[in-house]
């Protein structure tokens, strides 16, 4: 089987390391392309803008100047023979979970590798944003194989990859694996003002305190019971459920 890895916290990331343990478990014939530098938070996107720089850091091993995104792109229609069997995106620092997913980088890897046919998971470790609290990689570590092997035996139809959220407990302590749906979140983010040397103003967003939809099925509820979580998620956004209602609405009356 030959595995493709990215992630969006950059190539020399520690998740990434992790990830690459965790594939290696599954297969000698690893490739990564990861992002040269931090691309947290950029979604599905491209970049249009710049030319893409490759460096070659090792066998099979490459950085980009670029998105996840790019990264998958440049991998299977640059840099590999063949398509990959399975791509891994990850493993995120901080879950990955609720409304999250649409700004996700490590989703955005998985999303890229369904927009090839490939099939893709999104692997994500939770921990405190606490200052100075620990990253548990040794988590994702432990338990990611055995899950990729079942995960990888599922015929998912075309459009459709999984998004892995690993809790924050020892690995001893997980309660088990839950298949999921989306939470709902508030928004976590605020905008800080600052100064610069020259007194002029300038902007950070800030996470913080957040609250949210903590319903039994969802992703953020299996986090808080130390539970892994499993969604399935789909590139098809249409919502079905309004479209004759919007039918409707538009045969009522004159025609635009």
């Amino acid at each position: 089987m030959r595995i493709l890895l990215t992630n969006d916290d950059g190539i020399n990331a520690p998740g990434l390391a992790s990830l690459e343990r965790i594939a290696r478990s599954l297969s000698d014939d690893v490739w990564i392309v990861a992002p040269e530098t931090d691309q947290s938070g950029l979604a599905h996107s491209l970049t249009l803008s710049e030319p893409l720089r490759l460096r070659e850091l090792d066998d099979k091993k490459f950085a980009l100047r670029g998105t996840p995104t790019d990264c998958v792109i440049m991998a299977i229609r640059k840099v590999l023979d063949r398509k990959p069997d399975l791509v891994l995106s990850g493993v995120n620092a901080g879950a990955n979970m609720a409304d999250d997913v649409t700004y996700s980088g490590t989703v955005a890897g998985a999303i890229e590798g369904t927009v090839h046919g490939v099939r893709s998971f999104a692997l994500s470790q939770a921990y405190s944003y606490e200052a100075g609290a620990p990253i548990p990689w040794h988590v994702a570590e432990a338990l990611a194989p055995d899950l990729l092997k079942k995960l990888s035996t599922i015929d998912l139809p075309p459009g459709t990859f999984l998004n892995l959220n690993f809790p924050n407990c020892e690995p001893e302590e997980v309660q088990g694996i839950d298949v999921t749906s989306q939470g709902k979140l508030d928004f976590g983010l605020s905008v800080e003002e600052r100064q610069d040397g020259r007194s002029l103003p300038y902007f950070w967003l800030r996470f913080g305190d957040r609250k949210g939809n903590f319903r039994a099925g969802t992703d953020i509820h299996a986090l808080r019971e130390k539970k892994i979580s499993v969604t399935p998620l789909k590139l098809d956004m249409t919502d079905y459920a309004v479209q004759d209602m919007v039918a409707a609405a538009l045969a009522d009356g004159d025609a635009v």
